[in-house]
């Protein structure tokens, strides 16, 4: 008879415990972030390699780097013009993008007249980043990595995975924002 009580007592006791977490049933260590991680390092660079193969064939035009990762030709100057696309600002341009090898992706007609608010609408990073460089009336050729343009996805169309792209980019009209402040 005396067990029984001492029993519940135990019982009692063990009940109060708080409650035991689970242990993951899988461990992640982190291997494919890092596998990621040294699989783009490694594309990066190689796509870096054809930028400079391209550029050292190329005698005829002189390349300007970006501090994004592109680089650049001018096919047009504007040598008049001082003004660049700043945030806000409407600019309306025509672009074709081809792969390295000059296989057309897109054409200027397909793709037609674009207008864009810059820094306000989506256009991949390569092409959002070059309209700031240029000037109105000025046409200038970019290589960019594929992380600058539509990196692991493609644009689920004709771009394909991981493609560097060229494009080359003209302005046509840089309507700059209207301050309300000067009215």
């Amino acid at each position: 008879m005396k067990k029984i009580p001492a029993l519940l007592i135990l019982m009692g006791l063990m009940a109060c415990q708080g409650p035991e977490p689970r242990k993951p049933v899988k461990v992640n260590s982190g291997s494919f972030i890092k596998e990621s991680v040294d699989r783009n390092k490694k594309l990066l660079a190689f796509e870096e390699q054809l930028m400079q193969e391209i550029i050292q064939k190329d005698s005829l035009h002189t390349y300007i780097s970006t501090s994004d990762g592109s680089w650049y030709y001018y096919d047009l100057k504007n040598e008049v013009a001082t003004y660049k696309p700043q945030t806000d600002d409407l600019v309306r341009f025509t672009y074709t993008l081809t792969k390295f090898n000059n296989d057309t992706i897109y054409s200027e007609q397909e793709i037609g007249l674009q207008s864009y608010k810059v820094d306000k609408q989506e256009l991949f990073p390569g092409l959002r980043n070059s309209l700031k460089l240029l000037k109105e009336s000025e046409r200038a050729t970019f290589l960019f990595p594929s992380s600058l343009g539509y990196g692991y996805l493609g644009d689920k169309n004709k771009i394909d995975v991981n493609v560097p792209l060229k494009a080359t980019i003209t302005i046509i009209a840089i309507e700059p924002i209207k301050n309300n402040n000067s009215e």
